[in-house]
């Protein structure tokens, strides 16, 4: 399986990570793409204020070897479409460094 993740960092703002939400389940519905492309959020929250200091989504496209094509398409379309353009990201593929730390975390998110 060719698999690849995309960690997006919307800082505080939560209506821009909620429209990921919406887009992602959109995608994932419109295209079925139920098996092949998951996401999970981490929240980090100030100590002090319980305010939301930090939300990353992170994407996991998970394609078998014969669909490379749509598996490069989509770790394409997604960071040029809204919400999640001009959005800080960061694409791990299989055998890059990070990874296994990457893969563990999504794995540890719930």
């Amino acid at each position: 399986m060719a698999q690849s993740y995309i960690v997006f960092d919307f800082g505080g703002n939560e209506e821009s990570a909620q429209q990921a939400r919406y887009r992602l389940d959109h995608w994932r519905q419109t295209f079925h793409l139920t098996k092949k492309l998951d996401y999970k959020f981490e929240r980090k929250t100030a100590e002090k204020k319980g305010d939301a200091e930090g939300i990353r989504v992170l994407i996991r496209l998970d394609f078998s070897e014969h669909e490379k094509l749509s598996h490069q398409r989509w770790l394409e379309r997604i960071p040029a479409e809204p919400p999640f353009k001009g959005v800080s990201a960061a694409t791990t593929r299989a055998g890059d460094p990070e990874f296994t730390d990457t893969k563990k975390l999504f794995d540890d998110l719930s």
